[in-house]
This record gives C-alpha cells, structure tokens and sequence, in this order.
C-alpha cells in the first residue's frame, strides 16, 4: 500500500467516525487545488470543512423541512405575482408556507410545527375532554406554528373554544401563523 493510499484510507475511517463522510470526498477534490494555489494547511483544512458544515446546514435544513410537514414547499421567492396581478411585490411580505420554510432551514430551529391534520388543530374531531389539554400542551411547545386555511371547515362550538385557547396560549410567546380563504370583518 502506498503512502496515499494508506492516507486515504485514514482520512476515510476518520470521516465515518466524526459522522462526516463528505469530509474524505471534499479533501480529495480540494487536494490537488490547494497544493496548485499553494495554500497553507490552515487554508485547506478549513476549506474541507467548510464543505462539510454546507453539505450538513443544507442536509439539516431538507430534514427540517420535511418534519415541519409542508404540504408543498413554497419559499417567499417562489411566489408567482402574475397570478395574482391585484397584489404588489412589496406588500407582500407575509406568505405563511414561504415563512414558515424561510424559518426552519435556519439551523438551531429545533421545534417547528407539522400541520396538523385539516389544518387545524384537531379540534373538528370529537375527543375526550382529557386528551384536550394534552394536544394543546403538545402544539404549544412549537416554536412556530403555522395553521393553514382556517374556517375551511366550520368550527363547531367546543372546537373555536379550543382554537381560541390555543391562539391565546401563544399570545406573545410563540410564533403563530394562521391563514385564511374568509374575510376579516373591519
């Protein structure tokens, strides 16, 4: 076996045990660069890791994405204005999708809510009064919670109560992002 290989071979049992496999793959890429523009070790090192920590932000923010349970990614820049050639482009600054995956690709946002089912939050199904409590405390640990189209299904009495609880719970504590089809009366 030769030096470089017994090197590689190195390099690729340290990368699987750091858990960071493009590190082998970044290093023998960038080798041949940095010995031509004659960079420092330092230099190299950190432009090997650099493609590890993107490859892990970008990974981290697809998984994100995926728990946070979208059900089309939409990002702001996404928007197609000439649908909706009433709206103007600086106006628009609140898109709920578009938010809601502009947040969870930041690394460290560790709590973002799946919508919940109809999008809204299960109040619509009969429950026991016992398992209430218990699914708000569950949607109040979110850091962002995003409620999709409400009153597309009408609330019966005990579910708008819930609803309420739960917006009221999150009053200047957490974020919360509700959309609706159904004009706000002025």
């Amino acid at each position: 076996m030769t030096a470089a290989e017994d090197l590689a071979k190195q390099l690729a049992h340290h990368a699987r045990a750091l858990k960071a496999p493009r590190i082998g793959e970044a290093a023998k890429r960038l080798g041949d660069q940095a010995r031509d523009a004659g960079w420092s070790h330092e230099e190299y090192l950190v432009a090997v890791l650099d493609r590890e920590v993107s490859a892990r932000d970008a990974s981290g923010a697809r998984l994100r994405i995926r728990a946070a349970g979208f059900g089309a990614t939409k990002t702001i820049e996404d928007f197609v204005f000439d649908h909706q050639p009433a709206l103007k482009r600086d106006t628009i600054a609140h898109l709920a999708t578009g938010l809601g995956v502009k947040a969870v690709v930041r690394p460290g946002c560790a709590s973002c809510s799946p919508p919940p089912p109809n999008g809204s939050p299960d109040c619509t199904t009969p429950k026991p009064p016992a398992a209430c409590p218990t699914m708000l405390a569950r949607l109040r640990r979110y850091g962002i919670l995003i409620i999709d189209e409400v009153g597309y299904i009408p609330f019966e009495q005990d579910a708008a109560n819930l609803f309420f609880q739960l917006v009221s719970s999150r009053y200047e504590h957490a974020s919360l992002i509700l959309t609706s089809n159904l004009p706000f009366a002025r």
